[in-house]
């Protein structure tokens, strides 16, 4: 396999279409579209119908074989069987160490679904990744934990609380503290993508993206010009995308041309028409990282929805966040990891290091970190949960999604009993109309509990920020839903005692006036609609 370590002058990268072309047709997704029947299909439907329909044909075949052994001759011994099941799968449930909501909400479905229920999860109840997916992911975080060593000295300068949740990230991400680090906050994507193009356009060496979403248009169109150009020049382009949510956006044949154009490419987990748990497991990251010294993230995909330039629900409210110093170091770390998994390219990491900043920046402290669901340590969560348990004066959060366990909420609540000023900002218009069904019905508890509650009346809020106490804040790609806390890949920027907390500080306060606050009298619902957010509630963490 060859190496790809920081191209020479001019240098043209060594790889080809061709390579990754056969390297991918021999994995089982791919192989799958290569069937006969499947590839006739696809020649007269797209792939997401060919998708829809096959898993659907799975779905009923599985509904004729459940009902035919349970209604056949020997459907006395076999009811006694799958009865005998769920309640050992019940039994099991309340004695592991797993998140509350999602134990619950499997235990409601199999008390209703008494028959079905406890194969439903044997099939898909395990919330970690395919052990061949995983190990192939944990071996290289393994092998590269001597990158994210803590240095001495950038995290010395905060206080206990400050200090305590520092620590923790750098134990459990582990992604260690920083300073010598500037930090810029965007509040929209459209102030962010003029930035983002100048900083491509300065690459000389590497840049390297990771995004839940790309989609042809003018935001990819902009920046694959210039990939292009840097790729030509030898510049070390590689991109990473989840291929469920850029299954609508990019063409079949997306990776075989930017690999023409010297542009490596990687589908993370490629969707298949089969039923599968691994599915559920998408990278949700947006990362940019250029010459391993600029690095950027937050919630701004590559579709022009993000920039405004197309309009799905209104104005789309967005956030990012620009790092440029030492701490861009860990995104490097972050990306190459998932890279080397899939595509093993480099040993050594050195090489892309970034230079630090001369003169000095002193900063606050700047901690990027990531969360997985390899394993069962809640480092999203944890984190704002931190935040909560810490805060004095105010607590201010924006989020697109609200459905959480009962940690969450209890943490909200009890913020604002003792008196902390805590405020979730959420979108006025959604995106998805079940999901912010089940948002709201979050509201009540926390209004009367003294959490106040905004909808960003002009459109979709999909920013994901905290800011608290003019000390700490967080920006990323982490929604507060079940999927991002604890099935999804993200990341994330642990920001205290910087600059750029006021910033976002600033923002949360510009943005309440085009927000209209939510009152417990907005929270009546019918006998009907009472029931529904029961049940949502319940089944938030499966769905």
């Amino acid at each position: 396999m060859p190496k790809a370590a920081g191209l020479a002058n001019g240098a043209k990268p060594r790889y080809t279409y061709t390579y990754y072309k056969g390297v991918q047709e021999r994995g089982a997704g791919r192989m799958f579209y290569r069937l006969p029947f499947v590839k006739f299909f696809s020649r007269i439907l797209n792939r997401v119908t060919v998708t829809v329909i096959l898993v659907a044909l799975q779905l009923l075949w599985l509904c004729w074989v459940f009902f035919a052994i349970t209604t056949g001759t020997g459907r006395v011994w076999v009811n006694g069987v799958l009865n005998a099941l769920s309640l050992l799968i019940i039994l099991y449930l309340v004695r592991k160490d797993e998140n509350s909501a999602y134990k619950v909400g499997w235990i409601a479905l199999i008390g209703i679904l008494p028959l079905l229920g406890g194969a439903l999860y044997l099939a898909f109840g395990n919330k970690r990744p395919s052990r061949r997916l995983r190990l192939k992911m944990q071996a290289v975080d393994d092998a590269h934990k001597k990158d994210l060593a803590q240095q001495p000295g950038p995290a010395d300068t905060l206080d206990a609380r400050g200090l305590g949740q520092s620590r923790y990230v750098a134990k459990y991400g582990p992604y260690p503290a920083w300073q010598n680090t500037r930090t810029q906050y965007f509040s929209c994507g459209e102030a962010m993508y003029p930035q983002l193009l100048a900083d491509l356009e300065k690459a000389e060496k590497t840049i390297f993206l990771e995004f839940f979403i790309v989609s042809h248009g003018y935001m990819w169109n902009g920046i694959e010009k210039i990939l292009r150009r840097k790729a030509a020049q030898g510049v070390d382009v590689r991109l990473i995308y989840d291929d469920f949510g850029s299954l609508l956006g990019l063409p079949t044949d997306f990776v075989v041309r930017m690999e023409r154009a010297h542009i490596r490419c990687i589908p993370f987990n490629p969707v298949v028409p089969l039923l599968s748990l691994v599915m559920n497991h998408r990278d949700h990251r947006k990362i940019v990282v250029i010459d391993g010294t600029v690095a950027y993230t937050g919630g701004v995909n590559l579709a022009d929805e993000y920039i405004n330039k197309e309009q799905r629900f209104g104005y789309w409210k967005d956030a990012a966040l620009r790092v440029e110093g030492d701490a861009a170091w860990n995104f490097t770390v972050m990306f190459l990891n998932f890279w080397n998994a899939f595509r093993p390219s480099e040993e050594d990491y050195s090489p892309f290091r970034p230079a630090p900043l001369e003169p000095p920046v002193s900063d606050g402290v700047v901690q990027p970190y990531a969360d997985s669901p390899l394993d069962e340590e809640p480092v999203a969560e944890t984190i704002y949960l931190n935040i909560l348990a810490q805060a004095q004066r105010y607590v201010y959060i924006y989020t697109p999604y609200l459905a959480i366990g009962e940690e969450m909420l209890d943490a909200l609540r009890n913020a604002a009993k003792r008196g902390v000023d805590v405020r979730l900002v959420l979108p006025g218009i959604p995106d998805k109309k079940l999901v912010f069904r089940l948002s709201r019905s979050y509201y009540l508890p926390l209004l009367q509990a003294g959490v106040r509650i905004f909808e960003f009346t002009p459109g979709f809020l999909h920013a994901k920020c905290w800011v608290s106490d003019d000390v700490t804040a967080v920006v990323g790609s982490i929604n507060m839903d079940y999927r991002s806390l604890f099935l999804h890949f993200e990341c994330g920027v642990l920001l205290q005692h910087s600059s750029q907390v006021a910033v976002l500080r600033d923002d949360v306060l510009a943005t309440l006036p085009q927000c209209r606050e939510v009152q417990v009298t907005d929270c009546r619902t019918s006998l009907p609609g009472t029931v529904l957010d029961s049940v949502l509630r319940l089944l938030s963490p499966l769905m």
